[in-house]
């Protein structure tokens, strides 16, 4: 299920199956050329993984919006803003929220997030519709999906 009208409806109707909520966490950056060709591949990189992943998953998981922010913003301000956005998802009730990103800078302030953080290694492929880029998320979204899944065996 995705952020979108008549997936909200249909989660409303069917919420207690729907335990976990997917993340993604896009950084922007527009003051550097290079940084924001870099920052706007990995969003589309991103997106079609995310949207893999939920399709593996379809029953159990809603794909929430991306939740961009600036790649210089102070991480512990927005671990803050996150748990925040946590505390109002888990009101549905999500049990399990997963954060999915690229950006390693994540990593020192994961003990600051409540819940589950995947890093991911950013691809650096250059044609996104190649045969490579899709065997390469593929394999990204088999791993990511038996994590996901060995989150709800722990509990």
């Amino acid at each position: 299920m995705k952020w979108r009208k008549n997936d909200i409806q249909q989660y409303v109707q069917s919420k207690e199956y729907i335990d976990t909520i997917l993340l993604p966490l896009i950084p922007i950056q527009l003051s550097s050329d290079d940084d924001a060709e870099k920052h706007a591949s990995q969003s589309e990189v991103m997106n079609i993984l995310a949207n893999e992943i939920e399709k593996e998953l379809t029953g159990r998981i809603m794909l929430a919006p991306n939740y961009h922010y600036l790649k210089s913003a102070d991480k512990q301000l927005e671990s803050k803003r996150l748990n925040g956005w946590a505390e109002d998802m888990k009101k549905q009730p999500f049990s399990h929220i997963v954060y999915i990103t690229f950006d390693s800078s994540w990593k020192k302030h994961e003990k600051d997030i409540s819940d589950n953080l995947l890093w991911m290694p950013a691809v650096q492929v250059g044609e996104i519709n190649s045969k490579e880029m899709h065997g390469i998320i593929r394999e990204q979204v088999g791993q990511t999906v038996e994590l996901i899944r060995s989150y709800w065996q722990s509990n």
